[in-house]
């Protein structure tokens, strides 16, 4: 990987991590680094807020710090000595790879990658019609009926195999707590079914498991380039088996092999994406996983959770802004509006981080570092930087701070990347991550039940068609 020339790249992420260090500690929270002795008790807000949904060794953010761990390992050393690979390795097995692990694993990557079939069908839908997270969510389904046997007969559950019914409520309805452990799942089904063919037929891998995952992780970033493609007029490009993960995913977008510096900076991107905690997206997975659902469809569920303006999207409308504000001699003005107006400062604030992001501390200089001969990148750079000086002035003290997303978009267009693939991107980075923790979690599996508090009516009378009447409309306060 072509990590070892660009040490200016490392320079300038060791230069980032430094000056983090030096403004925040490092020190873990203890009420959110421990092993859990089941129930427990939390305080609860609206959308699930404070509750714990299960113990992790993934991925750690400490939101007061301005800190994100991979494994035990900080994000600022990964992004400036790993390689995406390596980091995908991480995540799923829990330590970085041998020499001959990662030669292993880059190798079955490489394979992944070709998925003739379901570009040949993406090519017969109105891509170019759709969003591309749509499209990405169905290029990810037909991945999964190309390469896995989740859609034969072979591979359905028995019912007389499962060993208890109603799994999704019946634990959790037993006082005080339900069982400790899940009973009610699926036998394992015989070993002969670990990889299947019919005659005349490639070689299908289970829906679940170490080969479903390699397969999601490198045929994502080929379903996502092959839309981006499609979307702006031309055929999707097989991948080069002698790119790696990042190059690849540029050359097929772009066309044009990277530059070693483009293909680092793409790399260093991906793992900066790469897990983030229980964000949206991966409970969305999980939750999905628990069901005990393939991991296809869990990434599906990820994939269109992620598509939701709250959560993926903030990068494309980060350039938008730049783009409408124009001039930095407009920031001042625009600002003021955007105040008074109480809008929305797309990239800025985040649910958990209280202090600056690390992956925006890294993806700034970047973005500098890429837009030295690239004067329109320049010019929307400077915006972003005043932008930035005027909010961090005046929202700072409340822990507003630039997020991952006000600088990856200007990174992405300066690499080629269209603003409507922004999104798609991030996908294609955090897959590594969401299979991990549905790998994770199945191996002491609960489905996923909460409860929702009743507030409506009861005990009314059911009224006969014939004599009913429009109920009134609550006036207006």
């Amino acid at each position: 990987m072509s990590r070892d020339k660009t040490p200016e790249l490392t320079d300038i992420i060791l230069k980032a991590a430094a000056k983090a260090r030096k403004e925040t500690s490092g020190e873990p929270e203890p009420e959110l680094t421990r092993e859990l002795s089941w129930p427990m008790q939390v305080e609860l807000g609206p959308g699930l807020e404070g509750a714990i949904a299960c113990e992790s060794k993934i991925g750690y953010v400490n939101g007061t710090k301005g800190r994100l761990i991979y494994r035990g390992y900080d994000i600022f050393d990964l992004a400036a000595y790993s390689t995406f690979e390596e980091v995908s390795f991480l995540l799923l097995y829990g330590n970085l790879p041998t020499r001959a692990q990662l030669a292993a694993f880059d190798e079955r990557l490489v394979a992944c990658r070709h998925i003739p079939k379901t570009l040949r069908l993406l090519q017969g839908f109105p891509v170019t019609e759709m969003n591309p997270m749509a499209a990405l969510r169905m290029g990810t389904n037909m991945m999964r009926q190309e390469v896995s046997y989740a859609d034969r007969d072979v591979a359905r559950p028995s019912p007389e195999s499962a060993i208890g019914t109603d799994e999704d409520s019946i634990p959790m309805e037993i006082p005080p707590y339900g069982e400790r452990r899940a009973k009610y799942e699926f036998r394992r089904r015989r070993a002969g079914l670990r990889r299947f063919r019919r005659a005349g037929e490639q070689l299908l891998t289970p829906p679940t498991g170490e080969e479903a995952d390699y397969h999601l992780i490198a045929g994502t970033a080929t379903v996502a380039a092959a839309v981006a493609r499609i979307r702006d007029g031309h055929l999707p490009l097989e991948p080069d088996p002698e790119l790696s993960h990042a190059g690849n995913f540029l050359y097929m977008i772009t066309g044009e092999k990277p530059s070693t510096v483009e293909e680092r900076i793409m790399d260093i991107c991906l793992i900066l994406h790469a897990d983030h905690g229980m964000n949206a997206s991966t409970f969305a997975t999980m939750v999905v996983a628990s069901t005990l659902s393939d991991v296809y469809q869990s990434i599906g569920a990820g994939i269109a959770a992620l598509n939701g303006p709250l959560h993926g999207g903030a990068n494309e409308q980060v350039l938008h802004v730049l783009e409408e504000i124009g001039d930095v001699s407009r920031v001042k003005r625009w600002y003021k509006d955007a105040r008074a107006k109480r809008r929305k400062v797309m990239g800025f604030g985040h649910r958990v981080y209280k202090k600056l992001d690390p992956r925006a501390r890294v993806l700034r200089p970047l973005a500098k570092h890429l837009a030295r001969k690239n004067k329109q990148a320049k010019h929307l750079l400077a915006i972003a930087e005043a932008l930035e000086k005027e909010v961090v002035a005046s929202l700072g003290e409340k822990g507003i701070h630039p997020n991952v997303d006000f600088y990856s978009g200007s990174v992405y267009s300066s690499l080629g990347i269209p603003s409507p693939m922004f999104t798609p991107v991030f996908a294609v980075a955090r897959v590594s991550g969401w299979c991990a923790r549905v790998r994770e979690y199945l191996k002491n599996n609960r489905i996923f039940r909460p409860r929702a508090m009743y507030t409506g009516a009861f005990d009314r009378a059911y009224v006969p068609i014939a004599t009913r009447r429009a109920a009134r409309k609550k006036p207006k306060k």
